[in-house]
């Protein structure tokens, strides 16, 4: 069962489709790790160009997801409540297997490192427990 619902993914962080691209929360520890899950459906609407004989999700999307995994950590907070969290930095990204419509995203994203309003996040996205895409995440809330 699922920790947060799509609704409520969205009292927590500013993204709306099309551009949410979260569907639950499956397991949340505030301000240090979530674990979240995006269902890849053939209808998303970047599939329309990218590429419309073969769909693979956009790489740079993927870690879009992670990070609005990470953010969804570090908002649930409830002293940084009605703030934003912004990318600041993406090192290290992976990515090692296409993510195809009928895929189960997980993304996992861990805190590792804060300081004030900047953090750092270890991110990982798997599908069928293969890692598909990896990358250290920096952001910077206000």
């Amino acid at each position: 069962m699922s920790v947060l619902s799509t609704k409520e993914i969205m009292e927590i962080i500013p993204h709306r489709q099309p551009f949410m691209l979260l569907d639950t929360v499956e397991e949340l520890t505030p301000g240090v790790r979530a674990l979240a899950k995006k269902c890849v459906s053939y209808n998303e609407p970047y599939f329309q160009g990218h590429f419309p004989q073969e769909p693979v999700m956009p790489g740079v999307l993927i870690i879009e997801a992670l990070a609005q995994t990470g953010a969804v950590t570090i908002l649930s907070l409830a002293e940084n409540k009605g703030k934003t969290a912004y990318f600041a930095g993406i090192n290290a990204a992976k990515f090692k297997k296409k993510v195809v419509p009928g895929d189960v995203l997980m993304l996992e994203t861990e805190i590792v490192r804060q300081k004030g309003p900047i953090g750092v996040g270890k991110a990982t996205a798997t599908v069928d427990g293969k890692i598909v895409a990896q990358a250290e995440i920096t952001f910077a809330m206000s």
